[in-house]
């Protein structure tokens, strides 16, 4: 647009006749009108005909700058015009984005295989015109009727190399440059498009290219900015359902430089709901990664409980965080509970066990508290089941003997919450059986479980542990509290008995013989 011909005619008008209809406040309207008209001339539908069109323009600007290339290579003023174009008629191929039911005829028309050879371009500009490009073509709308099409787009971008042009831009772009900042923002947003079309791409993307360590460069980076919390959100989108990615990074030193991207707020909170995200996303990464049992030993090698352990004392935003990492790292590995115990972590973890939790001004909802308080109980659970004898097992122990057995109290508060939760599910559930609504035995156990019955079995775990250590001032206490609530034993047991029937051989049938094992010594001896 002309602004020097509108600010003309402002300033010949600066006093205009307020009935005339060719201005209105300094404004021509003609102009306005004629841009309104090319606006909707553009808005047109597109068809099959028009694609056509767009196609062929672009293969010959294409055609034409490659020519000026190869005849002119050192002499930058005599291809320059061509590579105009050819950026204009990229910003012409936008359009196809409003139709991607022409996705297929594109690809028969072999659109896509020159495209996406541009993003090996020796001017980057073309290359982050044709990535910006991409993230339009490739950002299918979930409402779509038929996603058949988009699909098909994302097979024939996957079969002509485009995860490895991507990742192959990205290490030449500089974010100190905003233009390549945005390609580098766009290249995030096709990768990611391209999983929500295609979720093997999540796997297929780390296994050809280098992006695990591109990431994992981004997010050590000490400043915060829009492309670092993409690149935490990236990451943990590759990490969340993918065991050979949790590996994979977990090869390159990822759990150490996550750690590191998280001990920035160690003593600090996020400055903004942005960065507040970001940090949430590392920690999701971190959760991730702690799945493997061989990331687990990188975490205590690079002095991951510590770390979480500082956080926690700090209570700072982390804090909860900080928690949800400790009982995945604690899980079923008995090194991170000694650790755990070693480095004097007991004092912290029942300190917020016991509701010495921080105020956190942004999360005062119960959800927030009451998640916080089953990661504690599931991390106590791990700490029992990782410390099984010795001084260890005794410090762990004498937890529950001191200050009149105020965690034992503690405990059966949390028992007696989480069972009214269960019975009422049960009540329910029964209601809802009276009134001819059918459920199987799993789908019933499922929904009690949503209830709040997994944390109900953990509480009973860790009172079986106690009851064994045969101390008779816990066991009096535990026998006292549940006469006070109306309760026995015996509802105990039930509780550990539906565990022990419903514990699954995902970590294989020794470990699923070895854990019903132990619960069945909890049943015997209460």
């Amino acid at each position: 647009m002309d602004t020097n011909h509108l600010k003309r005619k402002r300033e010949i008008n600066s006093e205009p006749d307020q009935y005339d209809d060719s201005t209105q406040n300094g404004i021509d309207l003609s102009l306005l009108e004629s841009l309104e008209q090319s606006s909707s001339a553009s808005a047109e539908p597109l068809d099959l005909r028009a694609a056509k069109k767009l196609v062929i323009s672009f293969e010959r600007r294409l055609r034409e700058n490659l020519e000026a290339r190869m005849k002119h290579p050192d002499r930058p003023d005599r291809f320059a015009d061509s590579e105009v174009a050819l950026h204009e008629e990229l910003d012409r191929l936008r359009t196809l984005a409003g139709a991607p039911e022409l996705y297929p005829d594109l690809i028969s028309l072999n659109l896509f295989p020159p495209l996406v050879g541009l993003l090996s371009h020796d001017n980057s500009d073309i290359a982050a015109d044709t990535v910006s490009l991409l993230s339009d073509l490739t950002d299918a709308d979930e409402d779509l009727e038929d996603p058949e099409p988009a699909v098909a787009l994302a097979d024939c971008l996957i079969e002509n190399n485009t995860l490895e042009l991507l990742v192959q831009n990205l290490t030449r772009l500089s974010e100190s440059d905003q233009d390549e900042a945005n390609a580098v923002h766009n290249t995030l947003a096709v990768i990611e498009n391209l999983i929500e079309l295609k979720p093997a791409v999540a796997d297929m993307v780390c296994e050809r290219t280098k992006l695990l360590r591109w990431l994992l460069g981004r997010i050590k980076t000490r400043e915060f900015d829009a492309n670092k919390q993409y690149a935490s959100e990236i990451l943990a989108i590759l990490l969340q359902n993918s065991v050979a990615n949790q590996k994979r990074f977990g090869q390159i030193n990822g759990v150490d430089g996550v750690l590191q991207a998280v001990s920035f707020y160690k003593s600090r909170d996020p400055k903004s709901s942005d960065e507040e995200e970001m940090l949430e996303n590392l920690f999701d990464c971190l959760c991730c990664l702690l799945m493997p049992v061989e990331n687990k030993e990188k975490f205590m090698k690079s002095e991951g409980v510590e770390l979480m352990i500082i956080i926690m004392k700090q209570k700072k935003s982390a804090y909860g965080s900080a928690i949800r990492a400790l009982d995945f790292a604690m899980t079923k590995y008995p090194p991170a509970c000694e650790r755990f115990v070693d480095v004097l972590g007991l004092k912290t973890v029942f300190s917020a066990f016991m509701g010495k939790l921080p105020i956190d001004k942004k999360n005062k909802k119960e959800s927030y508290q009451e998640e916080l308080e089953e990661r504690l109980i599931s991390l106590i659970a791990s700490l029992f089941g990782g410390v099984t004898r010795g001084s260890r097992r005794d410090r762990l122990l004498s937890k529950f003997v001191e200050n009149e057995c105020e965690k034992i109290d503690r405990l059966m508060e949390f028992y007696i919450r989480y069972s009214d939760r269960v019975k009422a599910e049960m009540e329910r559930l029964n209601k809802l059986e009276l009134d001819d609504l059918e459920m199987d035995e799993d789908e019933q156990y499922n929904r009690k479980l949503e209830a709040g019955l997994y944390t109900l079995q953990l509480i009973a775990v860790i009172l079986g542990h106690i009851w064994t250590a045969e101390h008779q001032k816990m066991r009096g206490r535990i026998e006292l509290l549940l006469k006070q609530n109306k309760l026995t034993k015996e509802d105990v047991k039930d509780i550990l008995q539906e565990y022990h029937d419903n514990i699954g051989d995902l970590d294989g049938p020794e470990e699923k013989e070895r854990a019903q094992a132990q619960i069945q010594k909890f049943i015997s001896a209460l």
